[in-house]
Formats: C-alpha cells, structure tokens, sequence
C-alpha cells in the first residue's frame, strides 16, 4: 500500500492551493470530505471527480450525492471508488466539481508516492497556500418575509365617513338627473308640434 499525495487548487484563484497525503486503499469520499473541511465548505452538496487527461478533459464520473439521473445510469459513487484502481499515470489528473448547485472547479494533481508510514493518521494536510474563498449565502429572517410595520394600515387610523359626506359623494349623480330633466325641458321647446293645433295641421 501507497501514499498518494494530491496537490489541489482551484481552477479560478491558482494562488489557492493545498497538498494532501492519502492512502492509496482510501477512497475519494476520504479526499473531498477531508479537502472541504480544510478550506471550511459544508462537505454535504453534490460534487464529483472526474478522471481526467492532461488537459482536464473530463472522463470517467466518481459522485457524491448524486441526482436520479446518474443513478439511473448506475453513476460510480466516490464512497466505493478506492485511488488504486484509478491511478495509472505517476501524474494522474482528476478535475473537480464542488456543489453542482454554485459550484467550484478544481485540478486534483497527483504529485508524489510514498511508501506506506504506519505512524500516519491519513489523509493529512501536507501543505497549504492561500486562503480560500468565502461561500456567502443570503440570510433571511421572518421579519424580511414578513414586512415592516409600517407596510401595515392600522385600523385605529382609518377615517369613517359620516352621513353628510356620504351625501355629497352623491352630489353627481343628483347633478346629472337634473340636467337630464333641462334637456327634457329644451327638448319640448323645440318640439315639431309646439304652437300648432291639429286643425291647423290638417289646413
């Protein structure tokens, strides 16, 4: 049994970068959990390995958490995926996915392999540089889904109309029946038949 040791950086910020020793019997499950809670990230989103050329071309899937689709396409998990059965370069590459949800791309390089040390507690934090980038998430409290108190009306501010206010919104329609009745009126003046008699008509 070997001693991989894996120098992992992220994809975006190269400066960040940490190198972890591992046994080579362990599986991937090992390096992602412990690589996380290393850099401070919750270890329990979706993510997966990716065997890989030595341009980070993806190849061959090792998942955590996986969706229904891959499992129904009998996706490779990382908790039974050991790095003796995937290394066969002395630089093997595997690319990196984070938290498919926002994710962080990373390049797993195998750098060194060392014989086996019983007195190791493995994996272990060989090197690091840089200081990983912060996750930050929303916060939200009930008081934002809620609203503001004064988004509220208070009732005890509501003003009620009295009856003669009541009346005066009807002061339009009043006013239009009147006018009505005017143009009645108007209307009679101008009539045809206004100042004839029927005798007269007939002459």
């Amino acid at each position: 049994m070997a001693i991989y040791r894996f120098r992992i950086s992220f994809e975006d910020f190269d400066e960040v970068v940490r190198e972890i020793d591992i046994k080579s019997n362990q599986t991937f499950k090992d390096l992602h959990e412990f690589f996380l809670k290393n850099v401070g990230y919750d270890p329990e989103k979706s993510s997966s390995f990716y065997v890989s050329n030595d341009q980070w071309i993806k190849n061959e899937e090792l998942a955590y958490l996986p969706n229904a689709r891959k499992i129904n396409n009998a996706i490779a998990l990382m908790e039974d995926s050991k790095f003796s059965k995937f290394i066969d370069d002395p630089h093997q590459k595997f690319y990196y996915i984070y938290n498919f949800e926002k994710p962080y791309e990373f390049h797993v390089e195998l750098i060194k392999i060392l014989e086996n040390n019983l007195a190791l507690t493995l994996p272990s934090l060989f090197k690091t540089a840089g200081e990983a980038p912060k996750i930050v998430l929303p916060n939200f409290t009930p008081d934002d889904l809620i609203g503001d108190e004064e988004d509220f009306i208070d009732d005890s501010e509501v003003e009620i109309a009295d009856e003669d206010e009541l009346e005066g919104l009807n002061t339009d329609t009043e006013g239009s029946d009147s006018e009505e009745e005017e143009d009645d009126k108007f209307a009679d003046e101008f009539s045809d038949n206004e100042g004839f008699d029927e005798e007269d008509v007939e002459k």
